[in-house]
């Protein structure tokens, strides 16, 4: 179904094809003043321009044409030529019926099936995870359930790194200290023997690489385990594999506490057969030219305002570089899921990287001309220094410790509020966790997705301002309202005062948000959404009777309101990632 605002541009497109004008002009928009009306049309001014004419007498002649529908209470022409209109009840009514029955609450079928592959985990094997893995996460799991909802098919893939040399360096240091029965005894369905594992690599690699860095003797007998490791070559290739098992199983615990979820499991090993054919393909149409015993593919164009290094291919070594992982792994994608679109959800300082990339791509031919290759990077967490979050004690966070963390801040501000006092131990922890996950993502997503932002523990997990806890708390306060009143879905009518009109009006918003968010992988456009209509409800639940009302109409009427409201925000908050508690 169309949105309200497309609906109602639809009609003044028509009115201006009736003056002799472009239809186009027509676009309607939620007006900027709300104290002057609902919904403007700012065309006349353009129109105006392209016809040589004065843009009142423009706006004049639409009004006459629009004037004959009676779908408008107000027709207004402001200003230079500004169209004001306001819309009947009845309209806004009929309008917020069809919405109550679309699964989407309006919202575009914008993708009709097409396949995106997002890209938006980048952890590496053996290491632990910590915060500096929490923005690719949690802005790729919601641009991918953005993209879902809007009809999109997609695959979430983590795109480890596990086959570099910091394995080369890890199973060098397990060989050379006889220490590979740590690796090959650990037991796969014991978390305690997963997690003794995860820990020593934790406090190995960190130590391994050190001496690599240091002791040229290390570092080349690293390199040269990472070439036997590459060749699969025994034992590197059983220990490498009984670390990535035990790694993934390690990720998989971090995502799941946060809620973040993937399609595949792949990483750089996975397309390892696929790079000599492919830069041997590359060679043979001369994309590939050699250049001081490496190989490159030049990227630059005339046109560059900046200096745009080739991508290399091998190094003089014949080693392997991201840029050859990541060809070969849009090859990959390209033979097993052909996609419409490849997103790459990561850090924005990666950006050279991903110019170099994609235009060496469209070179080689590796992807159809249709296909989108997009980088949608983001800024740096940081912490209320206003530099990379830390510990206290100065070093990198781990992300387990981080989510606990907020779960116990949690759990304070659930006791500060008497939120907590009738629930037992597991209810506690469950919404305690569902609260600081919110408040971690909310705190992320919030934010245009390009900027750095400060992560303030105390600030976010509080239950006022624009936070996630705040969105959960009126969220189920409607349900409880809901359940309280006994509230059962009838004939959809509305019966609107001037108090409920405003909620309604932001109802009819949710597809524009929907919408900006998928068109710009943005979510901060539904954060915005989410905290209007949140703020809207608790306006609407402070200035009008609801389970008191006596005209039992207007009760029923009030009572969908909160209802879908409710569905509205449940929508949203769903596409961010954030799960609303049964109660707090």
């Amino acid at each position: 179904m169309k949105s309200l605002t497309q609906k109602l541009s639809d009609i003044v497109g028509s009115a201006f094809k009736a003056a002799g004008l472009d239809e186009s002009y027509g676009a309607v928009r939620v007006a900027d003043r709300p104290d002057l009306a609902q919904f403007q049309c700012n065309g006349a001014m353009s129109a105006a321009k392209a016809a040589k004419k004065n843009p009142r007498e423009v706006a004049s002649t639409v009004v006459e044409q629009l004037s004959k529908n009676d779908i408008f209470s107000k027709i207004e022409i402001a200003g230079p030529g500004f169209i004001n209109l306001n819309i009947t009840d009845d309209y806004l009514n009929a309008h917020l019926a069809d919405v109550a029955k679309d699964s989407r609450r309006g919202a575009q079928d914008a993708g009709q099936g097409q396949l995106a592959v997002l890209d938006y985990g980048g952890a590496n094997i053996a290491k632990a995870m910590h915060v500096a893995h929490l923005r690719a996460a949690v802005i790729g799991d919601s641009i991918r359930r953005i993209m879902g909802f809007s009809g999109y098919k997609t695959l979430g893939d983590v795109h480890m790194g596990d086959w570099g040399t910091h394995m080369g360096m890890l199973i060098d240091d397990y060989i050379s200290h006889n220490e590979t029965a740590l690796v090959n005894d650990t037991d796969l369905s014991s978390q305690k023997s997963i997690d003794a594992l995860m820990d020593d690599m934790a406090m190995r690699y960190p130590r391994a690489s050190a001496a690599a860095k240091e002791n040229p003797e290390r570092m080349a007998r690293a390199l040269a385990t990472t070439v036997k490791l590459q060749n699969k070559e025994e034992p590197y290739f059983a220990l490498w594999t009984k670390i990535r098992e035990v790694s993934v199983l390690g990720m998989k615990s971090n995502y799941g506490l946060l809620g973040v979820y993937f399609d595949l499991w792949k990483g750089e090993a996975d397309v390892h057969d696929y790079i000599a054919p492919m830069v041997e393909e590359l060679q043979s149409k001369h994309i590939a030219v050699e250049s001081d015993g490496a190989w490159i593919i030049p990227v630059a164009r005339n046109d560059d305002k900046k200096e745009f290094p080739p991508l290399i291919l091998y190094k003089r070594d014949g080693a392997v570089m991201y840029g050859t992982t990541d060809m070969a792994t849009i090859v990959e994608r390209v033979k097993l899921y052909n996609p419409d679109k490849i997103v790459y959800i990561v850090d924005q300082r990666q950006s050279l990287h991903f110019e170099q990339l994609f235009r060496a791509a469209r070179m080689g031919g590796l992807v159809r001309d249709d296909v989108e290759l997009t980088h949608a990077g983001f800024g740096t967490m940081n912490g209320t220094d206003g530099k990379p979050f830390k510990t206290r004690a100065g070093g990198v966070m781990r992300l387990d410790d981080l989510i606990s963390m907020a779960i116990e801040k949690a759990k304070a501000r659930m006791d500060e509020a008497n939120i907590a006092k009738d629930m037992d131990a597991a209810e506690l922890q469950s919404v305690a966790h569902k609260v600081a996950i919110a408040a971690i993502k909310f705190a992320d997503l919030q934010n245009t997705r390009h900027a750095d932002y400060v992560f303030d523990i105390d600030r976010l997990t509080s239950f006022e301002g624009k936070t996630g806890p705040y969105l959960l708390y009126q969220a189920v306060r409607i349900k409880s309202l809901l359940k309280k009143a006994g509230y059962q879905e009838d004939a959809f009518a509305l019966s609107l005062q001037d108090v409920d009109r405003p909620l309604a009006l932001l109802l009819t918003e949710f597809p524009e948000a929907v919408d900006a968010a998928l068109k710009n992988y943005a979510p901060h456009y539904l954060c915005d959404y989410a905290y209007r209509l949140a703020q809207g409800f608790s306006s609407f639940y402070g200035n009008c009777h609801i389970l008191s009302e006596e005209n039992a109409a207007l009760r029923q009427s009030r009572l969908e309101l909160c209802a879908q409201t409710y569905k509205n925000l449940e929508a949203a908050l769903g596409v961010l990632g954030i799960e609303i508690p049964e109660r707090m």
